[in-house]
């Protein structure tokens, strides 16, 4: 019979403690939490570094651990991350955008011939001034003045049917997890390890053709997604 981990019921202790708190509430300090239910640091410490990754709490430098309000996302068909979020403030910041053959993977995907021409378009997302995504968008062919349109309008989609004609009629989700590789960590922020939940959308333009292929890895202690579905 396997034992439940001293840290796990340390963590469900932390769990009832914040349950009626509000975002930005403080926690006891690991000392004050350790007396109280009798324990190590380092138990406190590894069930707190759990529910940071959960995004349940958040810790601040030099100011303590708080109770954490991630963002909730309805996650719409046919919408554009800009839009999701439309209730909040919106950044991006562009990494590159390059012009490229495609690889394997993107050629699969975008119906096209090994080593045809792509647009990659690299963004970091952020919501209230909170990395939230890191997005690499794949379209085939060129799209000059694309960089001028995001820096005037934000988002993608709206830049792609009102500049170059190009609108979505469908689209194909694959979500997974991944952890974080060094250079994604570094761009979001966050440990290098910690959780990301991977988004690989495939979208089409009412004749089936793939127009679009983007990764979106999403960091998992501040996101969550929130599927809405309505049967027509």
């Amino acid at each position: 019979m396997t034992s439940t981990p001293k840290y796990y019921t340390q963590k469900l202790r932390i769990l009832d403690l914040i349950e009626d708190a509000a975002p930005g509430d403080p926690l006891p300090t690991e000392r004050d939490l350790a007396a109280r239910f009798g324990t190590s640091r380092t138990t406190v410490r590894q069930a707190l570094t759990e529910l940071v990754t959960e995004g349940r709490i958040e810790r601040s430098q030099g100011r303590g651990t708080f109770v954490a309000a991630p963002p909730h996302i309805t996650v719409r068909q046919l919408t554009s991350f800009s839009e999701d979020l439309s209730g909040a403030r919106l950044d991006s910041d562009v990494l590159g955008i390059t012009l490229e053959t495609a690889d394997g993977e993107a050629a699969a995907a975008l119906a096209l011939a090994p080593a045809a021409e792509i647009t990659r378009v690299d963004r970091v997302r952020r919501s209230d001034g909170v990395a939230l995504a890191r997005e690499t968008a794949l379209l085939p062919g060129r799209y000059p003045g694309l960089a001028a349109e995001l820096a005037q309008h934000g988002s993608l989609y709206r830049a792609l049917r009102e500049r170059y004609g190009v609108a979505l009629d469908a689209v194909d989700d694959e979500v997974g997890t991944e952890l974080a590789e060094p250079a994604e960590a570094r761009i979001l922020g966050i440990e290098v390890g910690r959780p990301l939940l991977v988004v690989r959308r495939t979208g089409r333009a009412a004749d089936g053709t793939p127009v679009e292929f983007t990764r979106s890895a999403f960091r998992g202690d501040r996101f969550r997604f929130r599927a809405s579905t309505t049967r027509g």
